[in-house]
């Protein structure tokens, strides 16, 4: 009778243990899931979104694929012609370039509130992985990208090159959480995508921002302060300053744009907070429960089977 009694512990032992096991696994493989968009809502089809003094363009030979909104200064600080800019020039009042220049400052705010909510979701994403400030010549794969010093550097010693691992909707986010410069990209620098990777889905958190010449940089700029881009730089993204100013040379912005998606106003997305979603939850305690019981049950019949 003991030597029953101590084999049906050990089998209640071993599924109690085996439950946790997999309970602990649905909850790891939650924790660390993919993350979902920064979601810009109306900030999204903004090519450019600054603050104050201006958006500046040396020799107005920039191309702007987007919208351009300055808000709270003045639309007199858009130092940009409408035949520059392929979508709506907003400003917060009336005053700006014609005859593209559309004031609505509700809508600015908005935008402006919608920016500084992307902002600081993506500066509280977990689980991230900490770097160092020069990122060129790595290969990196989705994920939350956290620098040890005041800056992401990316030089030409080679490309930044993110690694989408077929998956479309794998999301990069980049922060710099220090005050100061958070972004340098050295002259002719690159940043590429490969295997499915897309520029909609890869965000820069910084203070501010510098894309030197002929700089190819791609994701959505998300500023604290200002962003200043040099001579003949390609963007495939956005600079979105939430405070300063945008200064532009006879560069190329565009709006980044999800494949499969006709807006730029992407759909609300749930933040990721490193912890597991409910429903990888209740999986886990759901099984966690069945084996439980199961392994009740079984030692019950069997402790009953001996009674008899």
């Amino acid at each position: 009778m003991q030597k029953t009694l101590t084999n049906h512990l050990s089998l209640i032992t071993l599924l109690a243990v085996l439950s946790v096991f997999i309970a602990t696994t649905f909850v790891s493989q939650s924790a660390h899931a993919a993350q979902p968009t920064v979601n810009l809502r109306t900030a999204s089809p903004f090519a450019i979104l600054s603050g104050t003094p201006g958006i500046t363009d040396a020799g107005n030979t920039s191309v702007i694929n987007g919208n351009v909104g300055l808000y709270p200064a003045s639309g007199a600080g858009i130092g940009l012609l409408c035949t520059q800019v392929s979508g709506t020039i907003y400003s917060a009042d009336a005053t700006g370039p014609l005859p593209c220049r559309i004031t609505d400052s509700p809508l600015l705010l908005t935008a402006k509130n919608n920016l500084t909510t992307a902002y600081n979701d993506a500066a509280g994403r977990t689980p991230f992985t900490t770097l160092g400030k020069e990122l060129g010549g790595k290969t990196l794969v989705a994920g939350v990208y956290v620098s040890t010093d005041t800056t992401f550097e990316i030089t030409n010693i080679g490309p930044l090159v993110l690694d989408g691992q077929n998956d479309p909707s794998s999301v990069f986010i980049f922060q710099a959480p220090f005050e100061g410069t958070g972004l340098t990209v050295g002259p002719g620098s690159t940043v590429s995508l490969i295997n499915g990777a897309q520029a909609c889905n890869v965000f820069w958190r910084v203070d501010t921002a510098s894309i030197n010449t002929t700089g190819t940089f791609v994701g959505t700029v998300l500023a604290l302060n200002s962003i200043s881009v040099a001579n003949g730089a390609t963007i495939d993204g956005r600079l979105l300053a939430r405070n300063g100013s945008v200064t532009l040379n006879n560069d190329t912005i565009t709006a980044s744009i999800c494949a499969g998606n006709d807006t730029l106003d992407a759909t609300p997305g749930l933040p990721n907070t490193g912890e597991a979603s409910n429903q990888s939850t209740i999986l886990a305690i759901a099984t966690s429960t069945f084996l439980a019981t199961a392994a009740s049950l079984i030692a019950y019949a069997f402790y009953k089977k001996r009674s008899i």
